[in-house]
């Protein structure tokens, strides 16, 4: 699992900052999955390493503008490269119709199959690996956090230690694997959990924007390996945030630390803490630190490698 940031500006793109995008690379099933889609996103695919072929879900947090401007060009393109053969978009009320409007007054024709799925609290896809939930965030118009949780693997299997009590390989390793009881010929009986080190815990990441601090972002984020959270504006700048229900640094901080995750990425900065102002967003870094320390600033293009929960890189 490896993120990408695609954008980590909030409201307008910057020289050095596009609007809202993350992509999530699932190298074991060549997919990516991706996360708003701001207007310019499609270039900011072509800047990077994430190939738009590979382009399997897309999840909409919100329907700003800064958030999905660039959903519509992407689905086009992604039409015309006639690479993709099948699309899930994932959001909130109104999402369904916003692109089928689209594509009737642009008069768009899709040569893949689109399906267009509305997210409620819970639950919005799950297969065997994979498992993906959202909840509702606080914020001016209905928004949803989403969390990627991963399944956990199954531990290692001690092969020499089946090997030297005469079990033959073939089914009954696999049966084994899966922690079942196999029978020999002999009569001997074996629990599959004897030759099995404890399972691998899969990894987590959950993405929250656009939100002031509320306790559902707390309830999904509970132990996520990675946490990317909206820092939109610095800790003195609070009164804008609660007048604009979005976080400050010292929100997403506290939302990180009362979840306890192993990681924290602040985005969604305002250009008003771009280089040359009194604040800069060195500042923000400085503040979410002071509260939850394992905290890093998102950029665009920065790629972030998702370890296993036991050897998350801060």
């Amino acid at each position: 699992m490896e993120i990408t940031f695609l954008g980590t500006s909030s409201g307008v793109p910057t020289r050095s900052r596009n609007v809202s995008s993350i992509g999530l690379r699932l190298p074991q099933r060549k997919e990516i999955w991706l996360f708003d889609c701001g207007e310019g996103t499609q270039h900011q695919l072509l800047r990077s390493d994430l190939r738009s072929s590979q382009i399997r879900r897309i999840f909409v947090t919100h329907m700003h503008g800064d958030h999905i401007f660039g959903l519509m060009g992407l689905l086009a393109s992604c039409g015309l490269a006639g690479t993709v053969s099948a699309m899930d978009i994932y959001g909130p009320p109104t999402l369904d119709r916003y692109i089928t409007d689209c594509l009737r007054w642009s008069q768009m024709r899709l040569p893949y199959q689109l399906k267009l799925h509305t997210v409620e609290p819970g639950q919005v896809f799950a297969d065997s690996d994979f498992r993906v939930d959202c909840q509702p965030l606080h914020h001016r118009v209905p928004a949803f956090g989403y969390r990627v949780s991963e399944a956990d693997r199954p531990g290692r299997f001690d092969v020499e230690k089946a090997q030297s009590l005469g079990i033959p390989p073939g089914p009954l390793y696999g049966q084994l694997k899966q922690g079942k009881t196999i029978t020999l010929k002999d009569g001997r009986k074996f629990q599959g959990t004897d030759f099995c080190d404890p399972p691998q815990p899969g990894r987590s990441f959950v993405y929250c924007t656009d939100t002031i601090y509320c306790d559902s972002a707390v309830e999904l984020s509970q132990g996520a390996t990675v946490l990317i959270h909206e820092s939109t504006f610095a800790h003195q700048d609070a009164e804008l945030a609660f007048q604009r229900l979005h976080s400050t640094s010292t929100m997403a901080a506290q939302v990180a630390l009362a979840a306890q995750v192993k990681l924290l990425f602040l985005t969604h900065f305002s250009p008003r803490y771009a280089p040359g102002n009194p604040l800069r967003l060195d500042n923000l870094l400085e503040e979410a630190r002071a509260i939850f320390p394992a905290t890093k600033l998102a950029a665009d293009f920065l790629s972030y490698d998702i370890p296993r929960p036991h050897s998350v890189n801060v």
